[in-house]
Formats: structure tokens, C-alpha cells, sequence
């Protein structure tokens, strides 16, 4: 196989976990539902930063810490659960904290971030991704490793850019709809939450059953 039929296999892989519905796109959604386009930009931006962070620790090795001590991985899995079925159960509590005019829909931009960077960094899937999947894309007769871990990182990025911004602008367009039908927005934020909420259970659970 030649490095480019590589990458783009990478690229296949990488699109296929992003599509899917997880922890990442709850949080970006209910970002811009709550905020609007720029809370949901930058919850893709805090996503991208804390996969990055994911992309290092793959390319270190630290990785191999998380495969000898399993009992750490399913710590993580745990916590990064319970954190997002956390904000799903507060929107499913206070609907009225989604409302876009409401106080908590002008967090600033720097908050969102760090919460989607956090969002992503508890995420276990990306762990599972890094300890599985990433590794056998790291080919020594390709070149240097940390240059090969740099072109991998750039295809999550930009697909992670591209998949979570449009939701983000999705959700923007549809938070104008909603600013005038209170009841409806309520509605929608607990459908979010319960979402959020499903997400984290389902997380867990395939948690509990890799132990």
C-alpha cells in the first residue's frame, strides 16, 4: 500500500467515528442551540484542541500506560460518562437555561472551548481510537514518526472541522426558529439533554461490557 492509499484510509476511518452521533456532536450541538454560531465554532475548536492533545499522546507513547493499567482506561471512561450525562441532565432540569436569550446562551467564547476541549479530552472513544487504530497508521518506512503523526492529526482536524461546523451551522439556523416559540425551545433542549444523556449511558455500557 502507498502512503497516500495510507492516508486516505485514515481519512475513511477518521470520517466514519466523526459521523457517527457521540459526546463531541451532543455538545456541539447543544453549544449552538444555546449560544449560537460563534458557542458552536467554538466548541468545535475546543473538540479539535483536545484531540490534538489525543494525536500527541498516541505519537509519545504515553498510550502504552493506558494498555498496561486498564483499570485507568475504565476511571476514564467513567468520569468522561458521567460529565456529559451531567449537561445533559442540567438542560433536561432547566430547559429554560436553553433558551437563547436566556443568561447561560452568553457564555463566552473562551468557556465554551475549554468545556469542548474537556468534552473531547474525557471522550473514551478517542482513547479507544488511539490505543487501537492510530498506532497502526504510524509507519516507520513512511518517514519520521512525529512528521506522520502531524499528517494524521491535520486529517482529524479538518474533519472534525468540517463535520461538527456544519452541525454547528445547522443548529445556528435552527436556534432562530426557535428564539420566538419559548415552548418548542424548551422542548428541544430537553430532547438535547436527553440525548446527551443517552450518549453518556451508552458509553458506559459499552464500558461495562469490555471489562
Amino acid at each position: 500500500m502507498t502512503q497516500t492509499s495510507h492516508l486516505w484510509l485514515f481519512f475513511v476511518l477518521v470520517f466514519g467515528i466523526v459521523i457517527l452521533p457521540g459526546l463531541d456532536m451532543a455538545f456541539v450541538l447543544a453549544s449552538s442551540l444555546v449560544g449560537g454560531r460563534r458557542a458552536g465554532l467554538s466548541a468545535v475548536g475546543g473538540i479539535i484542541a483536545g484531540a490534538a492533545c489525543h494525536v500527541l499522546v498516541g505519537a509519545t507513547g504515553v498510550a502504552v500506560l493506558l494498555t498496561v493499567m486498564p483499570a485507568a482506561f475504565n476511571a476514564l471512561l467513567w468520569v468522561g460518562a458521567l460529565y456529559v450525562a451531567w449537561m445533559g441532565l442540567s438542560l433536561v432540569r432547566s430547559p429554560a437555561a436553553f433558551s437563547a436569550s436566556s443568561q447561560s446562551g452568553q457564555r463566552s467564547a473562551a468557556a465554551t472551548f475549554r468545556q469542548g476541549a474537556l468534552t473531547n479530552l474525557l471522550n473514551p472513544k478517542a482513547y479507544v481510537f488511539m490505543l487501537a487504530v492510530f498506532p497502526q497508521f504510524l509507519r516507520p518506512e513512511y518517514g519520521p514518526i512525529w512528521l506522520q503523526a502531524l499528517a494524521l492529526g491535520a486529517i482529524i482536524a479538518l474533519t472534525q472541522a468540517a463535520v461538527y461546523g456544519a452541525v454547528a451551522l445547522a443548529a445556528d439556523r435552527a436556534r432562530g426558529w426557535l428564539e420566538s416559540r419559548p415552548s418548542a425551545s424548551a422542548r428541544v433542549g430537553q430532547a438535547v439533554g436527553g440525548l446527551m444523556m443517552l450518549a453518556a449511558v451508552v458509553t458506559a455500557i459499552e464500558g461495562w461490557r469490555s471489562t
